[in-house]
């Protein structure tokens, strides 16, 4: 065989060979790009059905294999995504994750709202939040986020007034008219503290009312959707090196449906609302 013919097969193998891995290799990168793993906190079976749906939706519409990946330890979901152990999660709100970023010196960043667990006042006193009588003792969560969050429904329902703050602790206080004593305990506390014939109300998170078999139709008084409860929508994360990823944006788009929106109303009723219409 000449040389002259070595060169041409030479040539035509490298040609074969490149085109192989150009066309295998860019499928590879594609279906890998197509599938995005998310994390979520470990709930019930309604919020399973709830991700199935819109893993549904991402696979018919889009070409993407969602999958959740479940933690039941707040602090994994965004060690697991800055570590690039996921792509995306949602459990968390807008507070918490800025206290997160501050501590632990992250980019994690919002992509896209989901829905929010309207706070409630609770009493085994009173049908009504201006029945509540001077002195009475108010509990409230303990830990930054809730604590805050707790004085500004306080604040919403008329009975104190507090600084301008997204960090406000009892000491931001500015007016109480009732004198009430607003006392932060741990959050899973909020509503055993009921059975206290000392406690007037008590501020309890939705978790912790289910858990306590509290009927959330039963509270006296339901935080609203407003510029003070906007920082409490929960949201898709991503790394801020991502924010723009269209794969993961369609991810979002996956979820924000109507379809997503008729399954929260039918499995929560009130108790769970979805925001991402929500007009700010």
């Amino acid at each position: 065989m000449s040389k002259k013919t070595n060169w041409i097969i030479g040539g035509i193998v490298i040609v074969i060979a490149a085109g192989a891995y150009l066309t295998f290799g860019h499928h590879s990168n594609k279906s890998s790009a197509k599938t995005v793993t998310i994390g979520v906190m470990a709930g019930d079976k309604n919020e399973d059905e709830i991700w199935k749906s819109v893993s549904k939706t991402a696979k018919d519409k889009y070409g993407i294999t969602l999958k959740t990946k479940k933690f039941t330890d707040y602090l994994q979901p965004n060690k697991a995504l800055s570590a690039g152990d996921i792509d995306l999660n949602a459990f968390q709100n807008y507070p918490y994750l800025a206290n997160w970023n501050e501590q632990y010196k992250t980019n994690i960043v919002a992509i896209g709202d989901t829905w929010t667990t309207p706070l409630r006042i609770y009493s085994d006193k009173y049908k009504n939040v201006s029945n509540i009588k001077s002195g009475d003792k108010i509990t409230i969560a303990n830990d930054p986020t809730n604590e805050n969050r707790g004085l500004h429904l306080l604040a919403e329902a008329g009975l104190i007034k507090i600084k301008d703050t997204t960090k406000a602790t009892p000491k931001d206080i500015t007016e109480n008219p009732k004198n009430l004593k607003i006392t932060p305990v741990d959050g899973s506390q909020t509503a055993s503290s009921l059975t206290d014939p000392t406690i007037g109300a008590s501020v309890i998170n939705t978790n912790f009312a289910k858990s306590a078999k509290l009927d959330v139709n039963s509270a006296i008084y339901i935080e609203k959707l407003n510029k003070d409860s906007q920082q409490y929508f929960n949201f898709i994360a991503a790394n801020k090196k991502d924010k723009n990823n269209p794969v993961y944006q369609d991810v979002v788009k996956s979820l924000q449906t109507d379809k997503t929106k008729s399954l929260v109303k039918k499995f929560y009723g009130t108790a769970q609302l979805t925001v991402w219409d929500y007009k700010k």
